[in-house]
């Protein structure tokens, strides 16, 4: 076969991998016809070939236009009449085209030698009438080295004996070992394969010819191996070059530190690789491209390749072959739990179809079909589970507390200053909800500083005028401390107004011995009207005489199970959730469809603003200097380090990293705190108390530092990989300074300074509106960055995106239709649906 010939065969059967989408050859086949015409004639000696020239042509012209139904066929007759001629005329192999065609060829180092192998020049007519697309010729099997470069898959009998619940350890070549690198990923059993989805997708379809490659492109092309040598590059690392040619040109690709590729790469072998065209010495290279033998079903390339989040000691090529095994398995055997008129309505992907097309899409379109399916299951899960904790919750019988008209305005007369209007029409909201049998069920959300406390001191000063209890629970003892403090000061007022004392006490994990039992005696006696605490308060030794009212502070810090045991701490007592994190209204609605929700958007008279700047990483030095400065006035700071890897321990080593550097060559005078996420509660309450208590100047923190700490004199904020963090994020940083009568200031430094970087940045330096924020967030946020547990503390969802409102407000009127057909999902169409939410929730933390 002429290799122009061949080399077109190639690329239809590339065609016919990617689906007849016209994508194999960028530009299209039309705009491939020419260039191939011109270097098919040069070659052609018979007239036959000249004629079956003039026709691919004209074919190739035309296939745009071609039906997507009739490609199949028309690229079937295309390959029929490219081996036709081959049977009448002289066979010319690649490596010899490529000795006639070289003008464009980037130069080798040295003379590749012709690879012993016999060519095949003939192709049965038999062969291509039982294949619909027949593969250009027929190709010597080799065997790979038996390592990690392996792309041979799990066939169904490897997971016959398995569900999907079973442990990875189940599956073949998975040793213990390797199941505690995936356990670090998240991945512990064969399901968690199909939920661990790709963070980007690397688009590898268009296929070059070698002489047309450019450098530093993403490219992919069909080679045939020339030569392959072994040597030691400086370091002692083990270099593999091979040689590749398709007809056009010879390129060079390499790899480091793999030397079983020297006995796998053998003369005559044909490949597909799929990388980033580098340049070295002048000349085109490929520098560790992903690779695969040209007859194998490709998953490392020619394609739209997935990649996904590593840890150490796991490549991409092992992930993506073992996630293609169990998706090519159990995608086909998942239950589709969505009723079909529900799917057939919304125009939704099945989910065996979403299930392949998330991990391995066949084009752009599939990929979002893909995910728009799966986002859609992750919201409907959430809609139907936090509407069925509202219609539970709501027939449920509580009491009523009675308000006179005048209790309010007397309460808000002993304060020391006025509300604001959001302030106020918040807790009227409050007031009506509290006076009646219904119990209340509602969130309350407050930018950083709004004054969401005292208007939930004034909700718990009306259970106690009634006869009844209150506590508050906060995630940390500092923070408790603070609403006691605040709280005690405030009630010695409210107390003399109504001629009685408000008692107030105070339980945590430090309150033990005899003065933790004398204060549970008070508090089941019903001496003590309001409990302020931590996680201690929820115990089972806790009990209150007559609790009426629950508030749960920064509520996504909690679990169902502890905001349950708080309600069972008394008769389905009235419940108030407050956070600081600003969501959007329609997100907040939408995810917290159980709440009746009260937004305070208007910050109180007097509080001076937070001065914020955006640095470049030159600017680092600007920053220690001015740090220096506030500290030489008696004020401390807070420097914020990023999460830079995805590393189990990366957060733990880049904070004690930061810290020592710091402490050593910047701030070698000053006495630095360290807190990050793997130390124990005590330990980072013990950091948080002599920061507070101004034993250190400077806290070093991962994004842990704790939400709602309250150290006045702290006037600066540092945010080291600014650029790193979401909107919602950085604001909330920037809220742990500016709490005293100093001026304050919240600096962001950026490590890496992109356009999107810079628009991010500055529009945290133009506002202290969190609400405007968390509105700027949801508007510039592209595909690929996701709300979840570490931008807003919503659940972890994995696959919605902050500009999915659309699909929010559709999940959210889908669980209305569905409850109002079947609100216990009972009917035979329903049962795959309640398992699904039931699984759902049993892994997701309570939203209410």
């Amino acid at each position: 076969m002429l290799s122009t010939f061949d080399k077109l065969s190639r690329m239809l059967t590339q065609e016919k991998r990617l689906g007849y989408k016209n994508k194999a050859i960028m530009g299209g086949f039309e705009k491939l016809a020419p260039n191939w015409s011109e270097e098919a004639r040069q070659e052609a000696s018979t007239e036959n070939e000249r004629r079956v020239i003039e026709e691919v042509v004209e074919d190739l012209q035309n296939y745009p236009n071609i039906d997507d139904a009739d490609r199949p066929t028309f690229v079937h007759q295309i390959l029929v009449k490219l081996h036709k001629p081959d049977k009448q005329s002289t066979s010319h192999t690649a490596v010899n085209n490529k000795q006639e065609n070289n003008n464009n060829t980037p130069p080798v180092q040295d003379s590749p030698r012709k690879p012993e192998v016999k060519q095949e020049t003939k192709v049965q007519e038999a062969e291509v009438t039982r294949d619909s697309t027949p593969r250009p010729s027929t190709r010597r099997k080799t065997t790979r080295a038996s390592t990690g470069a392996s792309t041979q898959y799990s066939s169904d009998k490897d997971y016959a004996s398995t569900g999907l619940d079973s442990p990875v350890t189940k599956l073949p070549g998975i040793k213990d070992g390797m199941a505690r690198k995936l356990a670090n990923l998240g991945i512990f059993c064969i399901e968690d394969f199909l939920k661990h989805y790709p963070r980007r997708y690397d688009d590898y379809r268009a296929l070059k010819p070698i002489n047309q490659l450019e450098y530093n492109e993403d490219a992919t092309i069909i080679g045939q191996v020339w030569e392959t040598r072994k040597r030691q590059s400086r370091g002692n690392r083990t270099l593999i070059t091979t040689i590749l040619t398709d007809g056009t040109a010879t390129i060079e690709a390499t790899w480091f530190n793999q030397p079983w590729l020297e006995k796998t790469f053998k003369p005559g072998m044909e490949l597909v690789l799929s990388g980033r065209v580098e340049q070295y010495l002048g000349r085109l290279t490929f520098q560790s491209p992903e690779w695969e033998e040209l007859d194998k079903d490709l998953v490392h390339t020619g394609r739209l390749v997935p990649v996904y989040p590593l840890t150490q000691g796991i490549t991409s090529k092992w992930l993506r072959k073992q996630i293609r095994g169990v998706v090519n398995y159990w995608s086909r055997r998942l239950p589709d739990y969505l009723p079909d008129d529900s799917r057939e309505r919304l125009n939704m992907m099945t989910l065996e179809e979403a299930s392949r097309q998330i991990h391995f899409p066949d084009d752009w379109e599939k990929l979002e079909e893909a995910r728009r399916r799966l986002a859609f299951d992750e919201l409907l899960m959430i809609q139907l589970g936090v509407l069925r904790q509202r219609i539970e919750w709501r027939a449920q019988e509580g009491q009523a507390l009675p308000v006179a008209p005048d209790t309010v305005a007397r309460i808000l007369e002993t304060l020391p200053f006025q509300l604001t209007g959001a302030q106020r029409r918040a807790l009227d909201e409050i007031v009506a909800d509290v006076q009646t049998t219904v119990p209340m069920s509602r969130l309350l959300q407050g930018d950083v500083g709004s004054g969401k406390t005292v208007v939930s001191l004034i909700a718990m000063v009306l259970a106690v005028l009634d006869g009844g209890q209150a506590a508050i629970l906060a995630p940390t003892e500092i923070l408790a401390e603070q609403h006691y403090k605040g709280m005690e000061r405030l009630l010695a007022a409210i107390g003399e107004a109504f001629g009685r004392t408000v008692t107030i006490k105070m339980l945590t994990g430090s309150v033990t011995g005899a003065q933790r039992k004398a204060l549970l005696e008070e508090l089941a006696q019903g001496q003590i009207d309001i409990l302020v605490g931590t996680h201690a308060i929820i115990q089972g030794n806790v009990g209150f005489k007559d609790l009426r009212l629950a508030v749960i502070d920064e509520q996504h810090r909690f679990g169902v199970e502890q905001r349950s045991a708080l309600r069972d701490k008394g008769f389905n007592p009235h419940m108030l959730v407050m956070t600081a994190t600003p969501i959007p209204r329609t997100l907040a609605l939408t995810l917290y469809g159980d709440l009746d929700l009260s937004i305070i958007d208007e910050m109180p008279p007097g509080r001076k603003p937070i001065k914020t700047r955006w640095l470049t990483p030159q600017e680092r030095e600007r920053a220690y200097s001015f740090i220096k400065s506030q500290i030489q006035k008696g004020r401390q700071a807070f420097i914020i380090c990023p999460l830079v890897e995805e590393s189990e321990n990366s957060e733990a080593r880049s904070a004690i990293e930061e810290h020592g550097r710091l402490q050593k060559q910047v701030f070698f005078r000053l006495k630095l705190g360290l807190l990050h996420g793997r130390m124990k509660s005590a330990e980072k309450e013990k950091v948080m108390k002599e920061f507070n208590d101004q034993k250190s100047q400077i806290l070093v923190s991962t994004s842990v530092v704790e939400v709602g700490i309250d150290v006045p004199n702290a006037s600066v904020m540092l945010v080291e990989g600014a650029n790193r963090f979401g909107l919602a994020q950085l604001h909330q940083f920037r809220g742990r300074v500016g709490r005293g009568e100093h001026d304050s200031y919240c600096l962001l430094l950026a490590d890496k300074v992109t356009d999107e970087a810079k628009e991010r940045l500055q529009a945290v330096e133009r506002t202290t509106n969190g609400f405007e924020l968390a509105e700027s967030d949801l508007k510039m946020r592209g595909p690929g960055e996701f709300f979840g547990t570490r931008q807003s503390g919503l659940p972890d969802l994995k696959l919605v995106q902050l500009t999915d409102v659309k699909l929010l407000e559709l999940a959210r009127e889908e669980a209305r239709i569905i409850f109002e057909k079947d609100e216990n999902l009972e009917q035979p169409h329903h049962r795959l649906l309640a398992r699904q939410v039931e699984n759902f929730w049993n892994n997701k933390s309570d939203l209410s």
